[in-house]
């Protein structure tokens, strides 16, 4: 046996206790609810006592620990009080994490509800709407990882004297042009970047927005036909006030998946030529530089960021609900 087996065997062991140790404690409750009457106010906490124990395992204890981290150096060995936080607004390279996330975060849910608004409203009423939104959704199939591979190669560069394997250079060459390093150029790189972002995340907008209009009665819109109104107008005067919850509820779900935004920065140019994102110079930090401590307070900076947005979603399905 290698030593790499032997290594992974205690790893095995602490798992496999930890799931019998679950199991047990869900077999009891489940046991203690069925021998005898229970409250139901002592029901509901017996239930939940399962998934308030992984979540307080899993991340109430490990979020604790990295808010201490962050007030920390040297691997959390001495006392930095708030320099870990004054270094986020005040070294060049994470104030331009902190200005990519911005852009990511304004941009990208602007551009794929935008997107997946105008395809839903052109395909929400057609015989092929199936097909047709099943072909913008294939893109979120792909991994992140996966669609900034596929990017890369699209935005690919070689000299104007060699062969062109990127297609975006060779449209830019077989139109007379010169070819160019879009990944280099700042700031544009983050545009192309972003661009990823949207091509996954349009065909989310699109099916949900597109079960919003079908949604709208026919009624409204026919009586606007009537009336002379443009298919301009009846989208921004009638579909768009109608489907404004399901709206709400798609621009805020990709801007709090943007403000995760790694995998595509990593994968095409890996945080270089200034396109880091808060995410991707959290993880440079925390495991490529060893500083735990400017990781730990991005990471609490992130989490800090996300929050109103999470508030809002909650409040709005509380009141759709």
């Amino acid at each position: 046996m290698s030593f790499d087996a032997v290594a992974q065997q205690p790893k095995l062991l602490y798992l496999l206790q930890g799931i019998a140790a679950f199991a047990a404690v869900v077999s009891l409750i489940l046991l203690a609810l069925h021998r005898g009457p229970v409250r139901r106010r002592a029901a509901a906490l017996l239930l939940l006592a399962p998934a308030l124990l992984l979540l307080t395992v899993g991340l109430l204890l490990p979020g604790l620990r990295t808010l201490a981290l962050s007030f920390t150096e040297n691997g959390g060995d001495a006392w930095a009080g708030l320099d870990n936080y004054v270094w986020t607004v005040t070294d060049p390279r994470a104030r331009v994490a902190l200005r990519n996330t911005l852009a990511w975060v304004v941009l990208v849910p602007l551009l794929a509800t935008s997107v997946g608004l105008l395809y839903a409203a052109a395909v929400a009423r057609s015989r092929f709407r199936a097909l047709a939104l099943s072909l913008v959704l294939m893109p979120m199939a792909i991994s992140f990882v996966g669609a900034g591979v596929v990017w890369k190669f699209v935005y690919a560069y070689r000299p104007a004297e060699a062969g062109q394997i990127g297609l975006l250079n060779q449209l830019v060459v077989a139109f007379g042009g010169e070819p160019r390093q879009w990944l280099v150029d700042s700031p544009w790189n983050v545009l192309f970047l972003i661009v990823v972002m949207v091509w996954t995340q349009a065909g989310f907008a699109a099916v949900l927005l597109a079960g919003a209009i079908r949604a709208v009665p026919g009624e409204l819109t026919d009586a606007a036909r009537l009336d002379g109104a443009s298919p301009r107008q009846i989208l921004w005067r009638i579909t768009m006030p109608s489907i404004r919850p399901t709206l709400l509820v798609v621009v805020l779900a990709q801007a709090i998946g943007t403000f995760k935004a790694f995998d595509v920065v990593r994968t095409m140019t890996g945080g270089q030529f200034d396109t880091g994102v808060i995410a991707h110079e959290m993880y440079d930090q925390a495991f490529r530089y060893g500083d735990t401590g400017r990781g730990a307070a991005l990471a609490v900076l992130l989490f800090v960021l996300v929050t109103p947005f999470v508030a809002h979603q909650v409040r709005a399905q509380r009141r759709a609900a």
